[in-house]
């Protein structure tokens, strides 16, 4: 059993594996910004000697040595006004740099969910994708931006402080490199329990994202099913996870500061010990070199201060980046998760099809342990329409899966002109197939660009002439701007059937050589039906279309109709021969009409 040791290295190493070719790109600005916080500490650290200079031309009485004090706070102070020039810079560099990889993350991000299968995109919830995405990709900046930013500089602070002590007083030095040992294990003690918080924060925060998506996009159904009180219940055990989570995470974070003062404290008192004695015997033996003055006792507390104080910044560093990589870990997952299976180097691309679909022997299963279809075998010839009926969860839907795609088979194959599908790409097959479903997608764009959606190159006549056949002419000529009118999010300013008519105009749009309608008159009243049936018609013509349908009514004048039952296709024919077999199908189309 792994200690929580190894996890935590563990994942620090994954995500800076993950990390690494987002930062490689980025090596000049990362040069810049060292130049930058190399010069920074430079000249913050020259500021305490000056300054200590200025004290040692105060003598006493009638003793002080004005021109000098003021060269030097002249010097001081252009130091300070370089300093906050280099700052700046540096501060642009260091945005550059974080800003831009959580560009290049979200892009990786998208574009892989772009090639995601389905079946990874049906088994996890949109919100907590979104989670990723959104949230934690702003955790990650959030964490290198500091990291970044105080990292270099404090890095190179300690390293140019103890160099000075050293060579103002060894002693000193050494009682400063002894104590601070105590400053890191109390940050590296609260840091190695933080990961692992901040890793249940973010997964609950993307669980609380889910499930606030999921409420809102189904407010209707859960006011109309009287499940708010339980949707509030539910969410508030989310909620009142997060807090936990999070005030557990946020307490021991906030412990590393004041716990690293306090020992810091200890270095700064031990240090003016030192010095005051320094001062006192002169003597001791204990001084090296120039004797030991009140003005280098000043320089020495200025850095001990300045030395401890990069430790309380970097343990918070610390304590940042564990939320950060917790949160880059998540991403990388979805970044790495294996996209649809590519397709062969010559793959062949699907011009204009002719519209021949054939399943041989085609064996599939969402759940390996669950077999959906066994042994489908059948083929729809050019310009033919084939009509899939059955109850629900038979397996309508997932026939029309397979042929786009959606998801490949596990046995058997389909093939659209004789060629595999899967020998030829996905781009080049799914832009021979219109499909119009039951479930209605209308993206927050205009009209124009929601029917353009699959032609965005099409002509205004050719949108309008779309549109007419598929009945949107009328309705959207009474919207505020006509085509141009924005629709929300879902098109919730249109009805159920105005948004089916819309997708079926995107379609007729396209002009594809095999059409696929699922329910896609199921929202549209009968007199409505009937027109569109007829302008379905005079799509299908001469193209290869695949019916399903609940109302056997709209599907009797179907070339071929297929039976389905538990994933098999039990009876073919048209819709006098099922009817005269008196089977299954009869059954259905009978229980239709009954009284």
């Amino acid at each position: 059993m792994k200690t929580g040791k190894q996890v935590k290295t563990q994942n620090t190493r994954a995500a800076l594996r993950a990390l690494a070719p987002y930062l490689k790109r980025h090596i000049p600005s990362f040069c810049l910004t060292l130049f930058f916080a190399l010069l920074s500490v430079a000249l913050t650290l020259a500021i305490p000697v000056l300054t200590g200079l200025a004290i040692d031309s105060i003598l006493g009485v009638g003793e002080v040595d004005f021109r000098r004090i003021l060269i030097l706070l002249g010097i001081a102070g252009g130091a300070v006004g370089l300093n906050a020039v280099c700052q700046w810079l540096l501060g642009i560099c260091n945005n550059k740099i974080a800003f831009e990889i959580v560009r290049d993350l979200r892009h990786d991000a998208m574009e892989n969910i772009r090639r995601l299968p389905l079946s990874y995109l049906d088994a996890h919830p949109t919100g907590e994708i979104v989670s990723r995405v959104i949230a934690d990709a702003d955790t990650v900046a959030d964490g290198l931006l500091l990291g970044f930013t105080q990292l270099w500089s404090g890095v190179l602070t300690i390293l140019g402080t103890l160099g000075i002590l050293i060579y103002l007083s060894p002693w000193i030095a050494l009682a400063v490199v002894c104590l601070t040992p105590l400053s890191l294990f109390v940050a590296r003690l609260i840091a190695g329990r933080t990961y692992s918080m901040f890793k249940l924060q973010s997964e609950t925060r993307g669980e609380q994202t889910a499930l606030i998506d999921e409420m809102v996009g189904g407010q209707r159904v859960v006011q109309a099913f009287r499940h708010e009180t339980a949707s509030q219940e539910k969410f508030d055990e989310v909620n009142e996870r997060l807090r936990r989570h999070s005030l557990r995470a946020t307490f021991y974070s906030s412990l590393t500061n004041p716990s690293t003062r306090a020992i810091n404290n200890l270095v700064y008192a031990a240090v003016a010990l030192l010095g005051a004695l320094l001062i006192i015997f002169p003597d001791s033996g204990l001084s090296v070199g120039a004797a030991f003055s009140v003005g280098t006792l000043y320089t020495c507390l200025s850095y001990a201060n300045q030395y401890t104080k990069p430790f309380n910044e970097i343990s918070g560093v610390v304590t940042e980046l564990q939320n950060a990589f917790a949160c880059a870990v998540r991403i990388d997952a979805l970044i790495r998760e294996p996209s649809e299976t590519p397709p062969p180097a010559d793959a062949a691309v699907l011009t204009e099809a002719k519209g021949e679909v054939t399943f041989s022997h085609v064996a599939f299963s969402y759940v390996p342990e669950r077999p959906l279809m066994r042994d489908v075998s059948l083929t729809a010839a050019p310009g033919k329409k084939i009509a899939i009926v059955g109850p629900t969860g038979c397996g309508k839907t997932t026939l029309i899966n397979l042929i786009m795609r959606f998801y490949d088979v596990t046995g058997g194959a389909v093939s659209v002109d004789g060629i595999d599908i899967r020998d030829m790409t996905r781009e080049s097959l799914r832009r021979n197939i219109g499909m119009v479903l039951q479930d209605t997608w209308i993206r927050h764009a205009s009209v124009r660009d929601n029917i353009c959606l699959g032609r965005p190159d099409a002509t205004e006549e050719e949108m309008i002439a779309a549109a007419r056949a598929a009945y949107v002419n009328g309705f959207v000529s009474r919207l505020p701007n006509g085509y141009d009118t924005i629709l929300s999010e879902g098109g919730e300013e249109l009805s159920q059937g105005q948004r089916q008519l819309i997708s079926i105009a995107r379609v007729m749009l396209m002009h594809p050589s095999i059409l696929i309608l699922d329910e896609a008159t199921s929202s549209i009243d009968t007199r409505t039906e009937r027109k569109i049936q007829d302008a379905f018609d005079c799509l299908m013509e001469g193209r290869t279309s695949f019916i399903v349908a609940h109302r056997l009514s709209t599907i009797e004048g179907a070339d071929l109709i297929l039976v389905m039952r538990a994933g098999d296709v039990i009876e073919s024919g048209t819709h006098k021969e099922l009817l005269a077999k008196g089977g299954f199908y009869a059954n259905l189309y009978n229980s239709q009409f009954e009284a």
